[in-house]
């Protein structure tokens, strides 16, 4: 539950503050005037539009070609070390027309047994890179390979990396590149492939509340998702996080793929014994541990998982509830990231320095409704918030961070003109 790292833990003095500004979306609705702007390549259709060394397209992405270069990594959180063929996709850089303070990468892919991937990001400022790699993950659907982790200790004069975010302090960032590095184990026929990559790059919220923006249509309207309940665990399985209080995203990634018919099947989570009041969130929980920070909660590693079980999954950050609300109105439930105190936000009566929810829908009144994990039954999951709090605890935890998660079949709402999905 408590997730410590990423926007929500950054203090005051990060902050730069906006003018009032406002823009709207394709439905004419009026949102808080933020800069954000969600970019992905999808393969193998975008392999030619960067540079790729050691990799071919695919039918389903980029895979190993046959001359790959040869890598050497030892595992810090087990001390082994193996050699890996290795292979590499470069992104164009992409420019924003807006000066950057954080971007989050996120991923699709597919890694079998003794196959793993990592992610690099740095910035740009016209003409020339503006700081250098950064490393925002290594990353494999299991852990029999590698184990799954960001890398912390990244911090110099231009910018830091607090786990799944990079975060700009001295540099100036109006455009980005990104680096995904595919690797296999000697020994092992059956290699990776990438089937998505994309960054959303934000400006910080504005310090008044974000709750002027219109509703955006789905008044009414809520999805029948499933509702489990993350204190369930709070006295079984302790590893990956430490279970009921820590394993908010897990159960909401979980709820969310059930609610689409595409959670695990029960013979990928029998290796869960004694099985417990819900296994497949255990499951959840150790395949999208980071072992670096010791939680489950890291964001791109969710959306990895739930696209192994064939969604479409990618992390961005919205302006306001008017933009969720546009994707409810598609059918599409949310993952959204909050933090408040009890009482803060009515009908949420504890602390949080970061807490994942699935957004289910909107009342007539236009109040969200929420499938909250933190709850000590399924049958309280279902909490309905006042709107203007909810909203305010959103943008001001996590910088309006969401996971959206559908089939392919399920389109998205039509963007905004700066698109951030």
């Amino acid at each position: 539950m408590h997730k410590t790292f990423g926007y929500a833990m950054l203090g005051g003095n990060d902050r730069q503050p906006h003018g009032p500004r406002t823009r709207s979306t394709p439905g004419g609705i009026l949102m808080p005037g933020r800069d954000i702007a969600y970019r992905r390549f999808r393969f193998p259709a975008d392999r030619d539009v960067g540079r790729a060394d050691g990799l071919t397209a695919g039918p389903d992405g980029l895979a190993l070609d046959g001359t790959p270069g040869s890598l050497t990594h030892t595992d810090p959180h087990s001390g082994t070390t193996a050699e890996y063929a290795a292979g590499s996709w470069t992104s164009p850089v992409t420019p924003l027309g807006f000066a950057a303070a954080e971007l989050v990468p996120s991923w699709t892919a597919r890694t079998p047994p003794g196959c793993w991937l990592r992610v690099q990001l740095r910035g740009w400022a016209g003409e020339a890179a503006s700081t250098g790699w950064y490393e925002l993950g290594i990353w494999a659907a299991d852990d029999s390979t590698v184990h799954r982790a960001s890398v912390p200790g990244q911090e110099d004069d231009r910018a830091r990396v607090a786990a799944d975010t990079l975060r700009v302090t001295g540099a100036t960032v109006t455009g980005w590149q990104v680096r995904v590095t595919l690797l296999r184990r000697l020994d092992v026929a059956d290699g990776p492939v990438l089937r998505t990559v994309g960054v959303v790059a934000s400006t910080d919220p504005p310090y008044a509340d974000v709750g002027s923006a219109l509703p955006g249509g789905a008044r009414g309207r809520v999805l029948d998702v499933p509702r489990y309940a993350q204190r369930l665990h709070a006295t079984g399985e302790t590893r990956w996080g430490g279970g009921g209080d820590s394993w908010c995203s897990p159960t909401c990634v979980s709820m969310v793929l059930d609610f689409w018919g595409a959670g695990p099947t029960p013979d990928r989570y029998a290796w869960v014994t004694p099985p417990g009041p819900r296994p497949r969130v255990v499951h959840a929980a150790r395949h999208c541990y980071d072992h670096a920070y010791a939680g489950a909660g890291n964001w791109p590693f969710n959306t990895a998982y739930a696209a192994t079980h064939g969604v479409d999954a990618f992390v961005t950050r919205l302006r306001s509830l008017a933009e969720a609300e546009l994707f409810v109105a598609a059918g599409i439930p949310l993952i959204v990231s909050a933090a408040f105190t009890a009482g803060q936000v009515p009908g949420l009566d504890y602390d949080t320095r970061g807490h994942l929810v699935v957004l289910a829908g909107f009342t007539a009144d236009d109040d969200p409704v929420l499938n909250d994990p933190y709850a000590p039954d399924d049958e309280r999951v279902r909490r309905t918030v006042p709107r203007a709090p909810f909203e305010h605890a959103w943008q001001a935890g996590s910088g309006g961070i969401a996971y959206v998660l559908r089939p392919e079949s399920t389109p998205l709402p039509p963007p905004p003109a700066q698109a951030n999905w």
